[in-house]
This record gives C-alpha cells, sequence and structure tokens, in this order.
C-alpha cells in the first residue's frame, strides 16, 4: 500500500483483516494465559482501580478536606473517564520500542506487513478500551444517575487518540529497532505526558500565562471535550474535535509513510 496515499493508515486494518483480527485475538488472549481467572481479569482490574479511586476521593480526602461524598466520587469517575482514555495511547506507546524487536520473526518473513503490528497493538488497546467505558457506565448510573445521550458520544473522542497512537507507535517502532535504549525514554515521556495533561485536574487550573503552551498538547481538548460529553451533558464545539482529528490524521499518516520508508532495513537489524 502506498505510504503517499493519506488514506492508507486506515484502510490497512481492513485490507490485512484476515491477519489483524486473529493477531489482536491472540495478542489479548496471551496477556492473561497461565493466569487463573484468565480475560476475567480484562475487568477486574479497571474494576477494582475505580473502587479505589471512589475510596481514596470519597472516604480519604473526604475526611482530610471535610467535602461532600458524591462530589468526590464524581471527581472518581471524572479521573476514570480520563485515564481510560489516556490508556490507549499511553499502553500502544510504551510497548512500541519493542515492538518489532518482540516479533522478529514476523519481520523475518519478508511477505508480512509489518506495518499492520501498530493497529494490532491499537485495537488490543481498544478492547480494553470497551471494557473501561462499560464500567464507567455503569459506575456513572449508580453515582450521579442514568447517562445522557451525549455520553455516548465519548468513543468519538478516542478517535484523535487512536491516530495519534498510530503515528507514535509506528515511529516509535522503527526507531527502536536501532536505539534499544528508547524504551527508558518513552516511558518518562508517557508518564510526563500523563501529568501535562487534565486528568487529575480540569485545563482552567493552569495559569493563563501557560495556556498557549499548554494547548500544544493535543490531549488537551480531547480529554476537556471528553468530559464536556460526560458531565456537561452538551456537544463540545465540532471544530475543535474536527481539527485535533485531522491534525492527528496527518500526524498518523507521517508516521505510515516513516515507516514504509525505513522498513527494508529491519531485517538486517534484528
Amino acid at each position: 500500500m502506498s505510504p503517499y496515499n493519506p488514506l492508507s493508515p486506515i484502510i490497512l486494518p481492513w485490507r490485512y483483516r484476515e491477519l489483524v483480527l486473529p493477531l489482536t485475538r491472540r495478542k489479548i488472549a496471551s496477556r492473561y494465559r497461565g493466569s487463573t481467572l484468565g480475560l476475567l481479569w480484562a475487568i477486574l482490574t479497571p474494576l477494582l482501580m475505580l473502587v479505589i479511586y471512589t475510596f481514596v476521593f470519597s472516604v480519604v480526602f473526604q475526611a482530610k478536606w471535610g467535602l461532600e461524598s458524591t462530589d468526590r466520587s464524581s471527581f472518581a469517575l471524572f479521573l476514570f473517564s480520563g485515564l481510560i482514555l489516556y490508556s490507549i495511547f499511553s499502553d500502544a506507546v510504551t510497548e512500541a520500542p519493542s515492538l518489532l524487536v518482540q516479533n522478529r520473526l514476523y519481520i523475518r518473513q519478508l511477505i508480512f506487513p509489518t506495518e499492520v503490528l501498530a493497529w494490532i497493538s491499537i485495537l488490543s488497546g481498544l478492547f480494553h478500551f470497551g471494557i473501561n467505558a462499560l464500567i464507567l457506565t455503569l459506575f456513572y448510573a449508580w453515582v450521579i444517575g442514568p447517562p445522557s445521550l451525549t455520553a455516548f458520544l465519548l468513543p468519538l473522542s478516542a478517535v484523535p487518540i487512536v491516530l495519534l497512537s498510530l503515528g507514535a507507535v509506528w515511529i516509535i517502532s522503527s526507531l527502536g529497532v536501532h536505539l534499544r535504549d528508547l524504551g527508558h525514554l518513552v516511558g518518562l515521556m508517557t508518564t510526563a505526558l500523563l501529568f501535562l495533561s487534565p486528568i487529575f485536574y480540569p485545563a482552567s487550573a493552569v495559569p493563563d500565562s501557560l495556556q498557549p503552551f499548554y494547548a500544544l498538547n493535543p490531549f488537551v481538548i480531547i480529554l476537556e471535550n471528553s468530559r464536556t460529553l460526560l458531565f456537561e451533558h452538551s456537544i463540545p464545539r465540532w471544530n475543535d474535535w474536527m481539527g485535533t482529528t485531522a491534525g492527528s490524521w496527518l500526524f498518523a499518516w507521517f508516521g505510515y509513510f516513516w515507516f514504509m520508508k525505513t522498513k527494508e532495513g529491519f531485517a538486517d537489524v534484528v
């Protein structure tokens, strides 16, 4: 598939669907293979984390600050909603430096389209995002009440994140073949980006003097819009979403172009 085609990053999983889908299922299954509870951990892990967030922000912080329990429970949901979106990006990017090295057998088979490995990583993350979103919806209904119709537009917030993740995985995985220390740097960057994104605090908490620099982070618009859908029960400005999605698409296309131009040398290194 030509790297010059801007639709290539999106068409790719459909073109190789008979390859992508079984490999994605295998990747998800391998994550829980050997454990007693198996795939049930995909539900128990986010459920346990949400229970911990709710306890900390509704019981512990209430005792310290004297705040209402309902406010703290809502903040736990606020935090969880941001984390499950960010985890689509962080999980895929954290794995990216070693993605090709771990799949060296595929690389040595010259007919295997190694570019689909990025999509397999992303689809695995979207599987877990779907489970997390379902848990979020159930707890939201319990703590706040039935979610409004705008809440069901939350998957749209994942679209630019998927595109950003694809571009980042293609670039980082191609560099990771040559730079084995890249994993340490990427780990630091994803952690820094976690705290530089409006997950633990609203974007409005950032000083006005820093707002122009803070706005350069694409997760600011993405996460703020997702909170508007969930907690303000309204639809954010579509031009914000479309602008972020268009920029993410260009980044994904650049990442794909970069990967395709460098992939010929992978087999000689790994």
